[in-house]
């Protein structure tokens, strides 16, 4: 009993939390196959390690504030024939993290530009790079409000400091004056230090309406493709596909007939 509460307070101590679960069972397993004491123990701090693994890799995703979970694997490369998936996989070894290179999906809407970025995020918390996922809007948001409540340099710092920074949806709408300077304040603390994935519905031609100044947008993009990678997405919307599959298009077809 002196024995137990021993290891309990060790395993507490050093913080294992799969050894406790597992140690009757394996020392049980290890007397009835006559396994090597070295050879028990590696079993041990592998499971610990494993399951330390995988608790760090939780926390991190969390901490990501990603939309959803979506691997590189079930991206549908056939149904966008404009993406050469040996580009992509040569992307998810992460090569670009370790450069500071920056990272852009070009497409319209529903083409996977937002699976692909995830999945890379996924790829890299998995090589515990840290990353921080936002939309443009919710960037917008939280940086004006941050402010009006005179926290803008703490909030600066949520997105200057991960190894990588997704931001989703450039485009969508237009930023004001404000918000556009703090969107170029964001690119170039990270420029050259750290990598920016962002998806975009807009060439880089129509950046300077999205930005409401032409010279501004020629500064964000001069520091944004310095070292950078453009993946141009030219197919149809995943979710006008699913639709078709559900037959809602025969429908409204038939509808106009009649």
């Amino acid at each position: 009993m002196i024995l137990q509460e021993r290891l309990e307070q060790a395993f507490q101590q050093f913080g294992w939390t799969r050894i406790p679960d597992i140690l009757h069972h394996v020392a049980e397993e290890a007397s009835n196959e006559n396994i090597p004491y070295l050879e028990f123990l590696d079993k041990l701090l592998q499971e610990e390690l494993t399951a330390k693994h995988d608790r760090f890799i939780k926390m991190k995703t969390r901490m990501a504030h990603l939309p959803y979970r979506k691997t590189m694997d079930q991206y549908d490369f056939t149904f966008q024939p404009s993406i050469e998936e040996r580009r992509i996989r040569d992307l998810a070894t992460l090569r670009f993290v370790e450069h500071q290179e920056n990272l852009i999906f070009l497409g319209p809407p529903g083409t996977g530009k937002t699976h692909l970025a995830v999945a890379l995020a996924l790829e890299a918390i998995a090589k515990r790079y840290t990353v921080y996922f936002t939309t443009a809007h919710d960037l917008v948001q939280t940086l004006q409000q941050a402010h009006r409540n005179n926290t803008i340099q703490q909030k600066m710092k949520t997105y200057i400091k991960p190894h990588i920074l997704i931001i989703d949806e450039i485009g969508y709408r237009k930023m004001e004056d404000e918000a556009a300077h703090f969107f170029f304040q964001i690119v170039s603390e990270r420029y050259e230090k750290g990598s920016i994935i962002l998806t975009s519905n807009k060439s880089y031609g129509s950046w300077g309406e999205i930005f409401g100044d032409s010279v501004l947008a020629t500064a964000i993009l001069d520091r944004l493709l310095h070292h950078s990678s453009t993946v141009n997405i030219k197919g149809e919307s995943y979710r006008i596909k699913e639709k078709k599959k559900a037959g809602f298009f025969r429908q409204d077809k038939q509808e106009e007939e009649k």
